[in-house]
């Protein structure tokens, strides 16, 4: 299997959902603590899983249909691929990785050079309030990267122009032990033609082969084809696809700890070799696998 570097870490996961009030009851009782509602001034609102490396998972959805067709008709790429996935996958679902940068302008500009922009940079701020209810403005700009015919996923650089200064220790705690994404695992009916999509998108030399992982300075994205995911994980991989986001995988301090919160919240999951296995379900998306990292 192939392994390429890049420079680029994960930021965050995008994982539309029809309701933010499911996905805060079902990432609940899998044992996190859930952000208070985040509204972006383009129709759509997020509720976000903080984690302590600094990664985090962002729930979305539509809380406001008016501002997002507009958005879609002043060309928002964020909002309109946010509509194909929905339209294409449904409104449950894990669409974009997102990469944190320090400049987003040469990530747009090695976008188009390579063909994969999925379309204009956007800038947009946002009111941000901690569980202490203390509140800055966060201010983002982003590019987008996808493949020409994708419309179960897509990636995108984020830079935060400004970063509220609030203290997330709180929202971190989770019950479930976890403490960080170690791994993202995508599947593909081509593994091996999605690495220059993503070589861009990390910045990192091409990888060659038929499948591959990519090291992100703090997590893998891992890129298989469906009989390989489903022997891996025990999971079905879904219809044939150019490139779909399956599965993620959290580091966690003890797997007893995880499993019984599991079981006591009524939470079916399985065992695979060293992993906690949770299939998607509203308000989830994708796969959890939660994996003790001492």
């Amino acid at each position: 299997m192939t392994r390429t570097t890049g420079t680029h870490p994960l930021d965050h996961l995008v994982l539309p959902t029809q309701s933010l009030e499911v996905a805060r009851a079902r990432l609940a009782a899998l044992g996190f603590v859930v952000a208070p509602t985040g509204i972006h001034p383009f129709g759509t609102e997020n509720c976000c899983v903080f984690l302590a490396d600094g990664a985090y998972l962002e729930p979305l959805a539509i809380g406001d249909e008016r501002a997002a067709t507009q958005a879609i008709a002043e060309s928002n790429v964020f909002v309109t691929r946010d509509r194909i996935y929905r339209e294409s996958n449904g409104d449950e679902g894990f669409s974009a990785m997102v990469l944190a940068t320090g400049n987003v302008d040469a990530d747009h500009a090695r976008y188009l050079e390579a063909g994969i922009s999925a379309g204009d940079m956007l800038s947009f701020s946002r009111a941000f309030t901690d569980t202490a209810g203390k509140s800055d403005i966060a201010s983002f700009k982003l590019a987008f990267a996808a493949g020409a015919e994708a419309t179960d996923a897509f990636l995108f650089a984020c830079e935060r122009v400004n970063a509220p200064d609030v203290d997330r220790t709180a929202l971190q705690a989770h019950a479930n032990g976890a403490t960080g994404i170690v791994e993202i695992v995508a599947v593909s009916d081509a593994p091996g033609e999605q690495h220059r999509l993503i070589s861009v998108a990390v910045d990192a030399p091409t990888a060659n082969g038929h499948g591959g992982t990519s090291h992100l300075p703090n997590a893998d994205l891992t890129v298989l084809d469906r009989a390989s995911f489903t022997a891996r994980f025990g999971l079905p991989a879904g219809a044939p696809t150019d490139l779909r986001f399956a599965a993620v995988v959290f580091s966690v301090r003890r797997a007893d700890v995880t499993s019984r919160l599991l079981a006591a919240n009524s939470i079916q999951h399985d065992i695979a070799g060293n992993d906690i296995v949770v299939q998607p379900a509203p308000g989830q998306g994708a796969a959890f696998i939660f994996r003790e990292i001492p």
